[in-house]
């Protein structure tokens, strides 16, 4: 796994952060360093999956990145699941593909480039029983969230799922500097210089834009999930999963 060093460069921090080659080359490590519990997190997933997977349905990854979760759960779930992940960045497709072949897993995992900020094509979700934002959302134009959310509501199966780990903001103002110097802390050590962490962070001010708590909670409701519970949380960081009720039906 290749160190993350990109944002001890002093210039890093003055332009937006991208998903190029360079991310695409250290995105493990970057993970691991930059998310709590990151590998706990990656475990609930697939717990999750194995427990709530609809024989016969597909499981999308969208955000897919380097094919992580994929791997995972293909590792894990009975070899008749399909596996689909989604990316907009080529760089990360493409270290996904290398992801996917070492692990001898082409045959049950299919990856695509999709951009979220526009209307997911028709059928892009077909048969889904299981869809994952993983660390995702947080990414798609704030204006564009209602539209994928409620795409993805409606992709569903009866009783289908939707698991989002996502950035968030604290419900109270008062407590994100706290919960901030919390998190800047749990990367310093890890390794990251204090100027790393204040370059990333410029970096991904207008690219990254969390919601609260709350918020999310409301996207996933407005949007049809009729159950929405939370089932990680540690200071600015959650974890969501959203399921989707049969249809009542008139007698």
């Amino acid at each position: 796994m290749k160190r993350d060093r990109i944002f001890l460069n002093p210039e890093k921090g003055t332009s937006p952060f991208e998903f190029n080659e360079e991310v695409a080359e250290v995105f493990d490590d970057m993970l691991q360093r930059s998310i709590p519990f990151y590998l706990d997190q990656q475990a609930m997933i697939r717990s999750l999956c194995k427990k709530l997977w609809i024989p016969g349905t597909t499981i999308y990854d969208l955000g897919c990145s380097i094919g992580t979760t994929l791997v995972g759960l293909g590792r894990e779930l009975p070899d008749a699941t399909l596996l689909v992940g989604c990316d907009n960045s080529l760089p990360m497709l493409a270290r996904a593909r290398k992801n996917v072949a070492d692990n001898d897993l082409q045959q049950r995992i299919e990856l695509r480039q999709c951009d979220f900020n526009r209307d997911l094509p028709e059928h892009a979700l077909k048969n889904a029983g299981i869809v994952i934002l993983c660390w995702t959302l947080q990414f798609v134009r704030p204006l564009e969230r209602h539209c994928l959310i409620r795409s993805i509501y409606d992709a569903l199966a009866e009783q289908g799922v939707l698991i989002v780990t996502e950035k968030i903001l604290p419900n109270s103002g008062n407590l994100n500097g706290l919960f901030v110097d919390e998190y800047h802390e749990f990367k310093h050590r890890r390794g990251y210089a204090h100027a790393e962490i204040a370059r990333k962070r410029e970096a991904l001010e207008s690219v990254l834009i969390p919601y609260s708590l709350e918020e999310n909670l409301d996207l996933f409701r407005r949007n049809g999930f009729e159950l929405v519970e939370t089932f990680f949380q540690w200071f600015n960081f959650a974890g969501f999963l959203c399921i989707k009720k049969p249809a009542t039906t008139s007698p």
